[in-house]
């Protein structure tokens, strides 16, 4: 039981503001891009890296997460960009501050939030009732000695747009699809029996509880950090049989239908802030569906791990 409590935590800091398809920088790997290419510069079908651990020789150093820059390079919007900014939930106080000043170089930013734009604002909690994903995050975040997105990341600027769907859109999407947050966790943790099973998921699963009952933030950072790259077998199984999900492929759609709108309204320069988990799927919207290329990657320090 404990075990996947603390599949939840982690799941939790990587979708549901905001999932997460982490991927670890492997020694004597060094990918400088969230995308991979080849000699001459083209995509490869390598999947892109949006959040990975950094080590210095076999010491991990820092969590990061990426900012990925596309370009349109054809049709109307042709010449534009786009950053996929990729977010954990909780990180240091430098991490979002460093954000707030990035966020000022954009024509738009979109950003991920369920909830009624015209009624909760972004650094409002919302008052009443029981939110179980926000208390794992809250909770996470006192364990991890971090702080939490909605406290200091600065939605007020004018360019910041609401890019994600009401809570009566993503109830009305579960119900479509017959879901639910039970089903769709049960999902999950079927998908990661295996992981649990195997010699490594039991390492990883002792590491946690001595982590935790170390009480040493440090340490419990960077079990989590390397927990992540476990996630993507265990995130995968929030999908239904038709590969997509409320939580994450159905919010990337509502979310590129106000990217489109932005686009024909004339911004030229943009930014999609989102949990780290949602950004492979926009990668392929971006290039399929935007006619887009990546560009550039920089990376961004979330959590230090030393």
């Amino acid at each position: 039981m404990r075990f996947w409590y603390t599949v939840l935590f982690a799941a939790s800091l990587v979708s549901c503001v905001g999932t997460v398809q982490a991927q670890e920088k492997k020694p004597g790997k060094k990918p400088d891009s969230a995308v991979a290419s080849d000699k001459k510069g083209e995509e490869t079908k390598s999947s892109p890296l949006f959040l990975r651990v950094d080590r210095e020789g076999k010491e991990p150093r820092a969590l990061q997460v990426a900012i990925a820059k596309y370009e349109i390079v054809s049709g109307p919007f042709q010449g534009a960009t786009v950053d996929l900014i990729g977010a954990v939930h909780v990180g240091t106080k430098q991490y979002y501050s460093d954000l707030n000043q990035r966020f000022r170089n954009y024509d738009s930013v979109l950003y991920e939030l369920v909830a009624d734009p015209e009624v909760n604002k972004p650094n409002q909690r919302a008052q009443g009732g029981f939110n179980p994903i926000s208390g794992l995050q809250t909770g996470m975040k006192e364990a991890l000695e971090l702080s939490f997105q909605l406290d200091e990341v600065d939605y007020s600027p004018a360019n910041f747009v609401h890019a994600d769907m009401s809570p009566g859109e993503f109830g009305e999407d579960m119900k479509k699809r017959n879901d639910g947050f039970i089903g769709m966790f049960a999902r999950m943790m079927g998908a990661g029996i295996a992981v649990q099973a195997s010699k490594k998921g039991q390492q990883q699963q002792a590491e946690m509880m001595a982590a935790m009952v170390s009480k040493d933030p440090i340490r419990l950072r960077r079990v989590m950090a390397e927990q992540f790259e476990s996630m993507e077998g265990q995130m995968a199984g929030l999908a239904d049989k038709d590969g997509k999900s409320t939580l994450v492929t159905e919010r990337n759609r509502k979310a590129f239908e106000v990217l489109q709108s932005e686009l024909e309204g004339g911004k030229r320069k943009l930014a999609v802030f989102y949990g780290a988990a949602h950004l492979n799927d926009m990668h392929d919207r971006l290039l399929k569906d935007f006619q887009a290329k990546p560009i550039s990657t920089d990376w961004v320090d979330a959590w230090p791990l030393r």
